[in-house]
Order: structure tokens, then sequence, then C-alpha cells
């Protein structure tokens, strides 16, 4: 079973991940680029970083369902199979309506984390560098204390 699982692991990091970021790499290096193949692989990826950060969540609630891997892996080449390009169906009637209706919230939630984490960033650097003093104090005047040890024991 445990096999199973890490085979269905390395078949969405294959069809998932590397064999699109070739494709991707691929359009990006033609010399002649077409901006709709360019278009398509930035909605996937777009798609990709949506699906990962969902599954971190739901992933706990929904991975007991049977050959749940089986059709995340399916999923996946759904998105980029040619011949269906589904990543152009799920970004265009899914995605891009739910980000545009919402754009403005986003935008606004995003700006308050930013300073969030501003802030955070900033009372850790004061407490380190509070910390950083202390321990470069507490440093000198250990070695202070050695070489007036050694001084006392040369006279």
């Amino acid at each position: 079973m445990v096999m199973l699982y890490e085979s269905f692991l390395c078949g969405r990091t294959v069809f998932g991940y590397l064999y699109p970021a070739y494709e991707c790499f691929k359009t990006i290096e033609n010399k002649q680029k077409k901006m709709e193949h360019i278009i398509f692989w930035c909605q996937y990826w777009i798609l990709v970083a949506v699906l990962t950060s969902l599954e971190r969540v739901g992933d706990a609630f929904i991975s007991w369902v049977p050959i749940y891997n089986e059709a995340k892996l399916a999923f996946y080449i759904y998105l980029w199979y040619p011949k269906v390009e589904g990543t152009t169906y799920v970004y265009n009637t899914f995605l891009r309506p739910y980000i545009a209706t919402h754009e403005e919230d986003i935008d606004q939630l995003l700006s308050q984390l930013k300073i969030t984490l501003r802030e955070t960033l900033n009372f850790y650097w004061h407490q380190a560098s509070i910390h950083g003093q202390k321990l470069i104090s507490e440093i000198s005047q250990f070695l202070n204390s050695q070489s007036a040890a050694s001084m006392d024991k040369e006279e």
C-alpha cells in the first residue's frame, strides 16, 4: 500500500510538475514564442499553486477517499493534456471569475499581511539586536575576567 502511494506521488511529481516545467521551458526557449502557449503555462502554474495550497488543508479531510491520489494525478494530466487543455477551462470558468470578483478584498488582505509581516520582522530584529548586544557584553566581560585572572596568576 505504501509503495503504491509513493508511486502516485512520484507520478504526480513527474506529470504534475516536471513534465509541465519542461514544456514551459520549451515554450520560453522557443525562438518563435507563441503568446497563447505562454499564457496557457502561466495559467497552469497559477492553478497548480492554488491547488497545492488548498491541498495542504484539504488533504487532511478527503485523503481517505478511495482513489484520491489517482484522481489528483488524473486532474493534473487533464490540466495540461493538449487535446482538452483543461487549464484554459478551469482557469476561465472558475478561478478567473472568483479572483476578479474578490480582487479588491485579496489586495487588501495581502496589504494587511505585508504590514503585519513587516511589523513582526521588525519586532524580532529588535529582539535579536537586544539579545546580541547582551551576548557580546557577556562575552566581553568573560574575556576580561579571564584576562584579569591570568594576569593575577602571573604576578
